[in-house]
């Protein structure tokens, strides 16, 4: 049976249930190659989210050109329609600040005393778990990328815009030549990379597309990227050359930035101090 016996269905899955259910109902039927494309995303759907094509490809001994068919098979016009289902859906649940707010008051959060000393906590466990985990082989790989740029182009939107932007107050007083990129009046300054130039893009789950695209633009360049995020499996680990790792504990859903801002200023002296 060829792959073109098999027509796509018209409607994507709306929901990873959804897909699972079409995934067992089509795979009995599909050809042998478009069945090991069904039978290792089955069992690694938790990679769909951060891998790329090729990946997937290899990983079920398929030819790319295999896994866009099986996609379309899906009901998906492609790969990056079903990536956006899970990524969508693994991503973590972060309520709207209306709602963290009422379910603190329900939950009894008390005094503004009451409620720093529960902030205190969750940046000092923050704190805590950095100093456990933190990979030092990544810190100095990081240092040594960005302490030889001409220029350290630092990309940071919404939440990690306070770390960004201080990192670029540290460089500054430090006289090391640097940029911030914050989309601010939806400017784009990619334009502003030069060969010789480095990228720091800090992002957290649920990832700033601005800024994986950013990376991987510089990435496209031959430029080194630095990744500061949450995790190993970040899809920013894909574009960095170097990936640093950092835990945040939340409370009430509002999640610290301690630890992160500590690991920022340290890797800023650093920097300044391998430049000198």
């Amino acid at each position: 049976m060829s792959d073109d016996t098999i027509e796509p269905h018209v409607q994507a899955p709306a929901s990873v249930d959804e897909f699972r259910d079409r995934l067992a109902a089509v795979t009995p039927d599909l050809p042998r190659r478009l069945r090991q494309c069904a039978d290792f995303i089955a069992a690694h759907s938790d990679r769909i989210a951060v891998s790329t094509v090729a990946e997937l490809a290899s990983g079920a001994d398929v030819p790319p050109s295999a896994l866009m068919r099986f996609c379309q098979i899906m009901g998906f016009s492609g790969f990056s329609e079903m990536q956006k289902l899970f990524r969508e859906a693994y991503a973590p649940g972060w309520p709207d600040y209306t709602t963290r707010l009422r379910n603190l008051k329900e939950g009894g959060a008390g005094s503004p005393a009451a409620l720093l000393a529960e902030f205190i906590e969750a940046g000092r466990l923050s704190l805590e778990a950095l100093a456990k985990t933190v990979d030092e082989a990544s810190l100095a790989d990081a240092v040594k990328l960005l302490s030889k740029a001409e220029t350290i182009h630092v990309v940071g939107f919404r939440r990690t815009f306070p770390v960004a932007a201080y990192l670029v107050y540290v460089f500054e007083k430090m006289s090391v030549p640097a940029m911030l990129h914050d989309g601010v009046g939806k400017l784009d300054h990619r334009f502003a990379l030069r060969q010789g130039d480095a990228v720091l893009a800090i992002t957290f789950a649920p990832y700033s597309e601005e800024t994986l695209t950013l990376a991987q633009d510089a990435r496209d360049r031959g430029l080194p990227v630095v990744g500061l995020t949450d995790r190993v499996t970040s899809p920013l680990a894909r574009t960095a050359d170097a990936i640093i790792t950092v835990p945040e504990v939340d409370f009430g859903a509002f999640r610290s930035l301690s630890a992160t801002i500590a690991l920022a200023l340290s890797l800023a002296v650093a920097i300044g101090s391998a430049r000198d």
